[in-house]
């Protein structure tokens, strides 16, 4: 497999099945757009830390789950190891934070 070599965008299995499918994966990619889109606001505008830090733990996961649309439109699957250690960092990364909020909240 040469890496270097422009990838396609679509493989030819898609390119053969039925037309359906890149249109429920474009609109899958629109409304993962639009749920990023969310997050940032309340990444912005969060009243407090926590919904700050949910809200950039689930912008992680929708580009967990970006990934894995892309993986499968190019016909990657080594891209989907990228998916799995994405989303195990996103999980320990929350899990810490929620450990420090409660070791912040003793007194």
């Amino acid at each position: 497999m040469n890496l270097l070599a422009p990838a396609t965008i679509i493989t030819p299995a898609l390119n053969d099945g039925p037309v359906f499918i890149e249109a429920i994966v474009l609109i899958v990619l629109g409304m993962l757009a639009i749920a990023m889109i969310g997050c940032l606001v309340r990444l912005l505008i969060g009243p407090t830390l926590p919904d700050r830090v949910v809200a950039l733990d689930l912008m992680g996961m929708f580009a967990v789950a970006v990934i894995a649309i892309f993986a499968i439109l190019i016909g990657q699957p080594v891209l989907l190891s990228v998916c799995l250690v994405m989303g195990l960092i996103l999980f320990l990364g929350t899990a810490a934070f929620a450990l420090y909020l409660e070791r912040r909240a003793r007194p």
